[in-house]
């Protein structure tokens, strides 16, 4: 009876990966236990052929209710096929004025996705790099579990 029910699940969970038509990529890094030291830099590498399509650039956040802050600063550097390279700071909220969570929750783990950009058009095709670095006042962050990076084409 397990193995059913795990098949079942399997099964279910690749039906729904497989609905994500407007994927393009998503990834997400786990962070150390030990926290995310300010040097410790983040990157997605994402190989881009169409130059036509226009997408939407999410975060993905994923935090223990045990994170001192309610918010995430990050500066996000994108460099291009041709070297070119441009920063963005970005503030994640991961709570509300009142101090509850955000996103969707399971225990004490919450799960954020925001929107970073839309209707963004790549110039050239090639690999483009993402690189997160966490932007607090905190030299080591703790309790940031993973982040990660989601583009998706616009319908």
């Amino acid at each position: 009876m397990k193995i059913h029910l795990w098949f079942v699940v399997c099964g279910l969970s690749l039906l729904f990966v497989a609905c994500d038509s407007r994927r393009i990529y998503e990834e997400n890094r786990e962070i150390p236990e030990t926290g995310w030291d300010v040097k410790n830099k983040i990157n997605f590498e994402v190989d881009i052929k169409d130059t036509l399509m226009l997408h939407n650039f999410y975060i993905n956040v994923r935090n223990s209710d045990g994170y001192p802050f309610s918010n995430l600063f990050l500066f996000i550097k994108t460099t291009n096929p041709d070297g070119y390279a441009k920063m963005d700071t970005f503030e994640v909220v991961l709570a509300d004025d009142n101090g509850k969570w955000t996103g969707s929750g399971i225990g004490d783990l919450w799960d954020n996705q925001r929107l970073w950009k839309t209707n963004v058009r790549f110039p050239k095709s090639g690999k483009y790099t993402f690189t997160y670095e966490q932007a607090m006042r905190n030299e080591i962050l703790p309790l940031i579990l993973d982040v990660g990076l989601r583009i998706e084409k616009v319908q």
